[in-house]
């Protein structure tokens, strides 16, 4: 018996787009595809998001979860021993907590005493923080530092979006779009324009519903500020395509969409390592990009130099896309590399 992804999703208590995350990532791969491109998913997986769930609510990452299960079996003793490094990273944090109500119950004064409900939340979601980011990146994460300001600015964002989708408001509404344009131009600040801290943030959102209780963000909000952004660059890329070419790029804009930021973030780890152009991982990135890029503009030259055209002329099409100068310079090296030996390859000696 096979089971569909939306009949799956709604079953086990979560979103489509999770599954859709859990699949790019390798954690959970569809078993089959229906005549019509529906994934399908066999008793084995249902077991395996089953152990996913599990796991991930005793308190795994995902990457962590991803290697546990790469493991074919454990014995015993190995068992207990990731058991116990569980239970050892949830004392520290406990720890961690207790220190941080410690410091709180010292601070209390007769004459002014904070909220302590509001005291708690906030070192509740530190907790959560602590178990996801290390020390040195939770320094460089301004989403970690808990300041009234910056709750402000986010709380505003999110009572936003409760009213347009409260109204029904389409996601190409220009009020939608530009909202869609403040968050994720928000968003790249407060993860210092790090796209691994991106990809983090969105597994917190995945497995921790606490995360989701306090910021008030859901899985329907993510999804509909995602559309809505995507709408404000569809909008641009209208005025450069034509008719024929904006119906395929629309299309086929979300197929692919959740490969972005890992593959972003490895371009600037790349870029951070000085990595070589044209070593055999550059070239890998560079032909991830390709393909990805293709999946959207498809594979006639002139429609894809249309779309540079657009890049070089519209800044917004950079907004939200964590791609920094530097990181850009490169891969179009990369790339440039790539053209190159693939010219070479078919006998031409023109290189563009």
């Amino acid at each position: 018996m096979l089971i569909q992804v939306g009949e799956l999703a709604k079953r086990a208590g979560i979103t489509v787009r999770t599954l859709h995350h859990y699949e790019q990532t390798g954690l959970l791969l569809p078993s089959a595809r229906s005549a019509a491109g529906y994934r399908l998913y066999n008793l084995a997986d249902v077991q395996r998001l089953h152990m996913i769930q599990v796991l991930a609510k005793a308190g795994l990452e995902l990457a962590e979860i991803r290697d546990f299960l790469k493991q074919e079996s454990l014995s015993l003793t190995e068992l207990l021993d990731a058991q116990i490094s569980l239970l050892d990273k949830q004392l520290r944090s406990m720890l961690t907590l207790r220190e941080r109500l410690v410091e709180l119950r010292t601070g209390l004064t007769n004459d002014a005493a904070p909220n302590l409900e509001s005291w708690l939340q906030t070192l509740e979601l530190m907790n959560m923080y602590e178990r996801w980011f290390s020390k040195e990146e939770l320094q460089q994460l301004p989403f970690a530092v808990q300041k009234e300001a910056l709750a402000d600015i986010w709380s505003g964002l999110v009572a936003e979006a409760n009213n347009l989708l409260k109204h029904n408001i389409d996601v190409s509404d220009p009020r939608a779009r530009d909202l869609a344009t403040r968050w994720m131009s928000r968003l790249e600040q407060d993860t210092a324009g790090k796209p691994e801290f991106l990809t983090r943030l969105n597994e917190m959102h995945s497995v921790e519903p606490q995360m989701r209780e306090q910021t008030g963000i859901t899985a329907e909000m993510t999804d509909y500020i995602t559309r809505a952004f995507a709408e404000s660059k569809l909008a641009i890329w209208e005025k450069y395509l034509s008719a024929e070419e904006m119906a395929f790029t629309r299309a086929h804009y979300f197929d692919r969409m959740m490969e972005w930021p890992p593959l972003v973030a490895k371009l600037h780890q790349a870029q951070r390592e000085n990595l070589d152009p044209s070593s055999g991982e550059a070239q890998m990135l560079a032909e991830h990009w390709r393909v990805l890029f293709q999946s959207y503009a498809g594979t006639n030259p002139e429609t894809q130099q249309k779309f540079r055209v657009a890049m070089q002329q519209e800044p917004h099409l950079m907004k939200g896309t964590w791609m920094t100068p530097a990181v850009l310079a490169w891969l179009q090296q990369a790339i440039a590399v790539m053209m190159q030996r693939r010219f070479s390859a078919s006998g031409h000696s023109q290189i563009r």
